[in-house]
């Protein structure tokens, strides 16, 4: 079952592992503009309580292997909108998981929509070891909403955030960049508003337009365009950098579509890779040091103190951030300290 291998989740601040189980579009009573969850998972067929066991055997034996953890994660489809029953089946397995690889599995996260959490739900999820709920906001602009036929408000968001964070859940968000109707202050407006609501965790997504989707057809007949490369970038960096000041954990940034994914003849347009969340947190880093660097002038040498593991955002995808700033008049040296974002002194 190749489309369950482990996933690994990376960011400018974590690593994360998910036990990913994908039930693309279930539960789900709606179509949103953007979304074909059938060909962004490639799994089509429903799970049950042998698939997940299967599933979640094979992560055992990669995780013992890799000497690493995992939540249990169930993605793809609305979750909280499933029927209790087939709900409970799936949460009873995965619990099962929990009690019998503590050392492995710890706890079990899913993914839904902000009009399907209510305190019935809730409770049920709490009962079976849930301990992190993510809504898939992707605005909060009222026309974007809209636009893309979410079905859903804004102030639905934040009585869902809320009531998530009330019953002690960690609470994750998602937005997207780039919809129908938006614009970069609109999505800035977005990553604003989802500060307000506290959560733990954040993944920003560039749109990707699949082909066969509205936006798909809209792209299609030259009535829908989404931000450029470049916009993209700037304006993720900028989002990342909201997020990371109110100590919101970015653990995705950007759809990651391979060459040799099947799903890459159904995308048609958007901003997606294995290198753009590389290049927008590297675009942070970029615009952090050179504010910084300016301020210090006439100083053009410094010395940037950071974690190694910092080394290669710092620098830049192909080390660009380094030549950029040389461009500018400005060098610098990395120096390893431990457990330090980014630290600049004049030489």
């Amino acid at each position: 079952m190749n489309e369950h291998r482990e996933k690994c989740e990376t960011s400018a601040v974590i690593r994360r592992t998910n036990a990913a189980i994908f039930i693309p579009h279930l539960g789900c009573p709606h179509t949103c503009s953007f979304c074909d969850q059938n060909k962004t998972t490639r799994a089509q067929n429903s799970v049950g309580a042998k698939e997940v066991c299967d599933i979640l055997d094979s992560y055992a034996v990669s995780l013992k292997q890799r000497g690493l953890t995992a939540q249990i994660g169930f993605f793809g489809g609305t979750f909280t909108a499933l029927s209790p029953q087939y709900r409970e089946e799936l949460l009873s397995t995965a619990n099962l998981y929990l009690e019998k690889h503590p050392e492995l599995f710890k706890g079990i996260r899913c993914s839904t929509r902000p009009d399907y959490i209510d305190e019935s739900v809730l409770k049920q999820l709490r009962a079976f070891g849930v301990n992190a709920v993510e809504l898939g906001v992707q605005s909060m602009d009222e026309e974007v909403l809209n636009l893309n036929n979410r079905n859903h408000s804004a102030e639905q968001v934040r009585q869902s955030a809320k009531l998530i964070k009330d019953f002690g859940f960690e609470l994750g968000v998602q937005m997207m960049t780039g919809l129908l109707g938006d614009t970069p202050l609109k999505s800035l407006n977005t990553a604003d508003e989802l500060i307000k609501l506290k959560p733990d965790t954040a993944r920003i997504y560039p749109t990707v337009i699949i082909k066969g989707t509205l936006l798909g057809d809209l792209y299609e007949r030259g009535e829908f365009k989404t931000f450029s490369l470049e916009e993209t970038i700037e304006l993720c960096a900028e989002i990342y950098r909201r997020f990371t000041e109110n100590n919101i954990k970015v653990i995705r940034l950007g759809l990651n579509i391979s060459s040799k994914s099947d799903m890459k003849n159904e995308v048609i347009g958007g901003n997606y890779g294995l290198q753009l969340g590389e290049l927008c947190i590297g675009r942070y880093y970029y615009n952090r040091m050179l504010e910084i660097m300016q301020k210090a002038l006439p100083c053009k040498c410094f010395l940037i103190y950071a974690d190694k593991r910092n080394f290669s955002k710092i620098n830049g995808h192909r080390s660009v951030n380094k030549i950029e700033l040389q461009k500018q008049g400005f060098t610098y040296s990395l120096v390893e300290k431990q457990d330090i974002d980014m630290d600049i002194h004049c030489c």
